[in-house]
């Protein structure tokens, strides 16, 4: 991690070269050796400590929004194993973590506003919580019951809730970058004062609807929020073997988007990075990345806000958080059998991002380990009521298989349902709790 003196001594070298232009990119960023090598995650050390002095000019967080922000961490990373355990024991069929990535989650939606409009991946469930999705809600959806918003007719864990303007999840691997792009555009026809925030992974930059999107935001100027979780894993490939380039963020400088690296783990360079970034698209109607990761050598910690405020003014925007996968892809993956299980184990123990803020919580005096005690059996507690109650109540109907497609629905479709009623019908003890 390149600590303030460093930044700013570069900066100093390169402030000459700045155009008066802001739309113009430059390489400032780029100009630094590759980072993403097979050795990425080796000598990752922080040299400024989270309790220190808050620099000034940075974004205020009371008391109470870390606090929350913390609540929610924790809460997030409890229904994450609690859930994942439920998989494990065949109570529901499919779970998707984000253990590791839980500052990610709730920074980011801490400095959103609800008008603003959500297009996650399946690794966001923590911005749908901060937006007050219940745990009960999540519970019902991952067991398809009558209480799940999409009826019982998308696989776990892809929430959707239009309520808290977060689009439905769908599977397929950056489909919603574009999505968010259009809908940023509408926004800015609409004069509306909001913009959109999209998420997805490393994986995700090497599809043709991540460039397509980078383009399209560029050109029309969409107020969009592109928020990268480079984890160093895509399933099981790694960054190695997805690119030779220094991560993402010079991507988005290739597009003409103002990009810039993050630390994924610390809560505060996030949330200052995504309220930065929210200000300026749409202030100046143009489009952010964000790169977010773990070691961020030439990124920007929460302790470098300062310099921070001067490179968003100077640079093209896309945010990229660095970060670390420490679960596994999802229920369906062993990701043992391509990564060193140490190196797993290490980053829960060491950069564990829920750690780091309550570790910096105690150093302001907003939390003590009573609270910790109290906290953490509370949302336990919560979690486990929540499954209880989703796995007793009945399935949706079975008509809604077949509705909210066809104002009438065609021949085949009749058919298909009459034939539906009628297997379960005669199989009633195959097909407990689905009411016809």
């Amino acid at each position: 991690m390149m600590n303030l003196s460093s930044w700013s001594s570069c900066l100093s070298r390169k402030q000459a070269s700045l155009p008066g232009n802001g739309r113009i990119p430059h390489a400032f960023f780029c100009n630094r050796p590759a980072l993403f090598t097979a050795r990425r995650f080796e000598s990752v050390k922080a040299d400024i400590q989270l309790g220190s002095p808050r620099p000034a000019g940075d974004p205020q967080i009371d008391k109470d929004v870390a606090v929350k922000m913390y609540k929610d961490m924790v809460t997030f990373q409890t229904m994450d194993t609690i859930f994942y355990e439920a998989q494990r024991q065949g109570r529901i069929s499919f779970y998707v973590t984000a253990i590791g990535e839980e500052a990610i989650n709730i920074a980011s939606a801490a400095a959103l506003r609800m008008d603003d409009i959500v297009f996650p991946q399946y690794r966001e469930a923590g911005v749908l919580l901060w937006r007050g999705f219940t745990l009960q809600e999540f519970a019902d959806q991952c067991f398809g019951n009558k209480g799940d918003n999409g009826k019982g007719r998308q696989m776990p864990a892809h929430y959707g809730s239009n309520k808290h303007n977060y689009f439905t999840v769908a599977s397929t691997v950056a489909t919603q970058i574009p999505h968010a792009v259009g809908a940023a555009y509408s926004l800015k026809m609409d004069g509306r004062d909001a913009c959109t925030i999209t998420y997805f992974g490393d994986g995700g930059t090497s599809t043709g609807d991540f460039h397509a999107a980078l383009n399209f935001a560029a050109v029309m100027e969409a107020p969009v929020i592109l928020f990268c979780r480079n984890n160093g894993w895509a399933i099981s490939t790694p960054v190695s073997d997805q690119f030779r380039s220094d991560g993402i963020v010079v991507r988005g400088q290739a597009y003409g988007v103002r990009s810039i690296r993050v630390d994924g783990n610390d809560a505060l360079a996030v949330f200052n990075a995504v309220h930065m970034a929210r200000k300026m698209a749409i202030s100046e109607s143009r489009p952010v990345l964000i790169e977010v990761a773990i070691r961020i050598i030439c990124g920007i910690s929460y302790h470098d806000s300062i310099t921070f405020h001067v490179l968003f003014k100077a640079y093209f925007f896309y945010l990229q958080a660095l970060t670390y996968r420490a679960g596994h892809h999802s229920t369906s993956d062993d990701s043992s059998k391509y990564r060193p299980i140490e190196e797993i184990e290490w980053w829960k123990a060491v950069q564990d991002p829920v750690t780091r803020f309550r570790k910096w919580l105690e150093g302001q005096g907003w939390w003590t380990a009573q609270s910790e005690i109290e906290l953490r059996d509370h949302a336990r507690q919560e979690v486990l009521h929540a499954i209880q109650v989703a796995e007793k109540v009945d399935k949706p109907a079975i008509r809604e298989i077949f509705t909210d497609v066809y104002d009438v629905p065609p021949s085949n479709l009749r058919d298909q349902e009459k034939s539906l009623r009628e297997t379960v019908e005669r199989h009633p003890q195959d097909y407990p709790h689905f009411p016809l």
